[in-house]
């Protein structure tokens, strides 16, 4: 069983590595140690640092999403409305005289 063990964590080892997470996640290791004055949160500098998002910046990305949604829901009723007006408008109007064929002149 240990020798089970230590090969799953041998072979997921080289994935990491084969995967370059090892060398990103060092890298980032390194900038943070580095680093002259340290952030208070060193998990908002690794995420920052990944490419990824702070939770200061999550939260406001999540807000800003919420918004455009309540916008959009909006705009989704707004435009039902405007359609069933539409169709209510067409179904007062008198039929269309049927039209001629194409290319010949409509009756005098």
């Amino acid at each position: 069983m240990l020798q089970t063990s230590e090969s799953k964590k041998e072979a997921f080892r080289k994935y990491l590595e084969a995967s370059g997470v090892l060398d990103s996640l060092t890298k980032v290791l390194v900038a943070l140690y580095e680093e002259n004055d340290k952030p208070p949160l060193a998990i908002d500098f690794i995420q920052h640092n990944l490419g990824g998002y702070t939770n200061e910046e999550y939260t406001k990305l999540k807000g800003e999403r919420d918004e455009l949604q309540l916008k959009y829901n909006e705009l989704v009723a707004a435009h039902e409305e405007l359609g069933r007006k539409f169709e209510e408008l067409q179904l007062q109007l008198p039929p269309p005289e049927e039209a001629p064929p194409v290319g010949e002149a409509p009756p005098a």
